[in-house]
């Protein structure tokens, strides 16, 4: 409707998705003392690091500025 070619609304459904994956899932989410990273890169290195295999068994999620 717009008049974008149908490549360009690839791309931004893409570019959507990937945004929504990294606020919403926590493997994609950026790592809070290095937000060059994500949590999934954080668990790669500390599983390279270790030698072990690291599973998240459960996780607590807090949210400011809601009432």
């Amino acid at each position: 409707e717009s008049g974008k070619p149908e490549a360009a609304w690839e791309k931004i459904i893409k570019g959507k998705l990937e945004k929504y994956y990294q606020e919403q899932c926590l493997l994609e989410q950026a790592f809070i003392k290095d937000p060059s990273i994500s949590i999934q890169g954080l668990l790669s290195q500390k599983i390279a690091k270790l030698g072990e295999n690291i599973t998240i068994s459960r996780f607590t999620r807090y949210q400011l500025g809601q009432d």
